[in-house]
């Protein structure tokens, strides 16, 4: 058995439905998914997930890191995905262990299609190796790299020279900071969270090399007088095409009407901008308090952006 971070992974192949051979993967020693067949000590390929949504939190994406270290220490060149779930996630999850001059949008491009026929061909996009270094705190962790220099956007990443590493994302009691996040802002070691351009909160400072230095602090109670208010039919179909233009393609009318048919309330949410609830989701009512004095029109690009990443997790977890 492997161990990676909290998970057990089967070096041995058992029969699969989906894969054919797989490892069986284990967390508290119940088996809880599996994963297609890899080489572990040439790994050539990125594994697919049978059921991603069963792994820990964090997990999934400490897996792929391993796997990019392996790859990177045998001196494979570049991993390709060959799976049926090309998600905006997995993407993500990807482009923090690898680099590629591929984008999202052809990654998840046919996403409905792969996993309505359970697609095992490669998506001819490269992710070569190129590991964080994930330090780990009481309240999370950090995740070091060294930045991408202009030879990785033109794709000659053979002669990337090595540079220092910076803190590239810093995650505080499951929330997520980055540099270009929002609302967790990562700005000269601060985990901060920001709505519109005013920061609302200063969660944690870090070190440069990823030490938790002070903190987390709770974001202050919000009180508003909007939080419990749920938001009209009429208003959540607006809402609902402004997000169907920024998910990924294919699952434009799945979250347009999703949108529009769930429960949509303004919470005090703390470090997170919007959450899935048992009828729908939660916003942050500090997005009204902050952006309504600067139009309605800034409020409700605000919202679309807010709920893009958690309805479409949604969506993907009803493929």
């Amino acid at each position: 058995m492997l161990e990676i971070g909290r998970l057990r992974i089967s070096r041995e192949l058992v029969s699969h439905a989906l894969f054919g051979r797989a490892h069986v993967i284990e967390h508290d020693g119940v088996a809880i998914t599996a994963m297609s067949e890899l080489d572990w000590e040439h790994p050539t390929q990125i594994p697919a997930i049978a059921a991603p949504g069963k792994l820990p939190p964090g997990e999934g994406a400490r897996l792929l890191n391993a796997i990019a270290e392996r790859a990177r220490d045998a001196g494979v060149a570049a991993l390709r995905y060959a799976g049926p779930y090309p998600t905006p996630a997995l993407f993500r999850a990807l482009a923090r262990s690898f680099r590629t001059t591929g984008d999202e949008a052809a990654f998840t491009a046919d996403l409905l299609g792969r996993a309505a026929r359970l697609a095992r061909e490669e998506i001819p996009i490269d992710f070569v190796p190129a590991p964080h270094v994930r330090v780990d705190h009481a309240h999370g962790w950090c995740e070091l790299r060294a930045p991408a220099s202009a030879r990785v956007a033109a794709g000659d990443f053979a002669r990337v020279a090595r540079e220092p590493m910076m803190i590239e994302r810093v995650v505080i009691d499951g929330a997520s900071f980055e540099p270009a996040g929002s609302p967790g802002r990562l700005r000269e070691g601060n985990a901060e969270i920001w709505f519109g351009d005013a920061l609302y909160a200063s969660i944690a400072m870090v070190s440069p090399d990823g030490a938790l230095l002070d903190g987390p602090h709770a974001p202050p109670a919000l009180t508003s007088s909007v939080i419990g208010q749920a938001f009209p039919r009429e208003l959540r179909a607006a809402i609902a095409e402004l997000v169907a233009e920024v998910v990924p393609a294919p699952l434009a009318d799945a979250a347009r009407a999703t949108v529009t048919e769930r429960t949509i309330a303004w919470a005090d949410l703390g470090m997170r901008a919007a959450r899935r609830t048992d009828d729908g989701f939660a916003v942050h009512a500090a997005l009204w308090e902050r952006i309504a004095p600067h139009g309605l029109a800034r409020v409700a690009l605000a919202l679309a952006e807010a709920l893009a990443p958690v309805v479409t997790a949604d969506v993907v977890a009803r493929l």
